[in-house]
């Protein structure tokens, strides 16, 4: 392995603002599946974790939002949700911890620039943020997002946020009548530590966008930016 087999995490703990007092869930939120492919399978990677702190993630600002901007419509909730979790903001949250720093990848991931690569920084914020929800519970995963998202949380409420091409091109086809929205993966270029993807998004079966990108979640937001250009 590229990586120590023991990181020292203290620093990391600080930053964050939460103690683990199980360092094993710290390291399974901070592994990669490159390297736990490597391990042949005795180490469990953070997907798992990623899948539930997303859906932590996506509550806890929903319901900060919603307390906090009593003035706001629906849409405008949604708008800033959409840009305070989006992957973008995630990578840049993480990069202000050194997260990259504390990671265990694989030999391939690590060395074609993982360490700073906004699919990974993102899962992995995700990961930490699931595993504080599993042992601290909500009222610790709050206090860590808020912590954490406050200066992107402030910049979205001034308009000054990422940007999320893929909401503000449903919001306007939807003006045409609710007609199916389709993103589509149409090519997967170079190896699997460092992937390019290729996605076209269609509406009521015309393909009206084409954009690529490191991870399918950034080629689908060039997809519906070059989309939004076009219409």
């Amino acid at each position: 392995m590229t990586d120590r087999d023991v990181k020292d995490t203290e620093e990391l703990e600080k930053k964050i603002g939460y103690k683990f007092e199980e360092p094993r869930l710290l390291k399974n939120a901070l592994t990669h599946s490159s390297y736990a492919n490597e391990s042949r399978g005795d180490i469990p990677d953070n997907e798992r974790l990623e899948f539930l702190g997303d859906s932590v993630l996506g509550m806890i600002i929903a319901s900060y939002l919603y307390n906090m901007f009593k003035e706001y419509k629906e849409g405008n909730l949604t708008r800033m949700r959409a840009g305070i979790v989006s992957e973008v903001a995630l990578a840049e949250i993480a990069r202000g911890i050194d997260l990259g720093h504390f990671l265990y990848l694989g030999r391939g991931e690590s060395n074609s620039g993982g360490r700073d690569r906004d699919s990974v920084l993102a899962d992995a914020m995700e990961a930490i943020i699931g595993a504080v929800y599993l042992e601290g519970g909500l009222a610790k995963a709050r206090e860590l997002v808020i912590n954490l998202f406050k200066p992107i949380i402030d910049r979205n409420s001034q308009g000054r946020g990422f940007q999320d091409y893929k909401t503000l091109l449903q919001e306007e086809l939807q003006r045409n009548g609710d007609k199916d929205i389709a993103y589509n993966v149409v090519a997967e270029r170079g190896p699997d530590h460092s992937k390019t993807f290729v996605i076209q998004v269609s509406y009521d079966g015309k393909i009206i966008g084409k954009g690529k990108g490191r991870s399918k979640k950034e080629a689908e937001q060039q997809a519906a930016k070059r989309a939004l250009e076009n219409i």
